[in-house]
Parts: structure tokens; sequence; C-alpha cells
């Protein structure tokens, strides 16, 4: 069965976020610290702050779309509190 996974990712480097989605979460992070995918090349290193799991890619892609919208960065604000207390957005 393939999981599709959405994550957060928080740069270290201007603190800012960077929400996608992968079927390999694994190779996607490697991406990421790699300097290999474009949207985040200028602007890491990357630490992952947050990840859910889905069986269905569609309802993977409507949930990376909704954690990118106003309220989906709200809910995130709330579900990683801690983190962004210890680790403040830009």
């Amino acid at each position: 069965m393939n999981m599709y996974y959405v994550y957060v990712l928080q740069s270290e480097s201007d603190h800012g976020l960077y929400i996608g989605y992968s079927a390999n979460l694994r190779r996607r992070l490697a991406e990421h610290q790699g300097g290999l995918a474009m949207a985040t090349s200028y602007r890491g290193p990357w630490c992952l702050i947050y990840y859910e799991a889905y069986v269905e890619e569609d309802d993977a892609r409507g949930r990376e779309e909704f954690l990118k919208s106003g309220l989906g960065r709200r809910y995130l604000a709330k579900q990683c509190r801690h983190h962004f207390l210890k680790h403040p957005l830009r």
C-alpha cells in the first residue's frame, strides 16, 4: 500500500515554513536538505516539524492545500505551539 505524506518544514536560516506532500517523505526531505528542490534550495537547512500520512493521494493533496491557507496556518500554529515558542516564525 502506498502512503502519501503532507509535511511542514521550517527553515533554520529564515525561520519560514514550507508545506508540501510526497509519496516518499525520506527522499523528499533529502532533496530539500541537499538543495535539489527548486522552491527551497536557497532557504536551507530545513527542520521537519510536522507530518501526516494518508492512504489516498487526493486526501494528501487536499490537506496540503488546507495547511497552506490562512485557516490551515492557524491550525499549525496551535498544533505546533510548543515548537513555535522555542523556534518563532519570521
